[in-house]
């Protein structure tokens, strides 16, 4: 379960950064207030997607 874990965090904080970076790239560049809701969704959708398809599955011998 942990190395899961670990490419579920791995995917969410490179996939996230991406879409944070497409979605709100104005507010990050101009120094404006983030969407924290949006930026919040931006990595919490990737880790569970990654998790959940990992754990679709199956056990799988590492």
């Amino acid at each position: 379960m942990r190395p899961i874990l670990t490419r579920g965090l791995i995917v969410a904080i490179l996939v996230g950064s991406l879409l944070t970076l497409i979605n709100q790239f104005e507010r990050v560049v101009a120094v404006e207030p983030l969407n924290w809701w949006k930026m919040g969704l931006s990595y919490i959708v990737p880790f569970c997607v990654s998790v959940f398809s990992a754990l679709a599955v199956g056990p799988k011998s590492d």
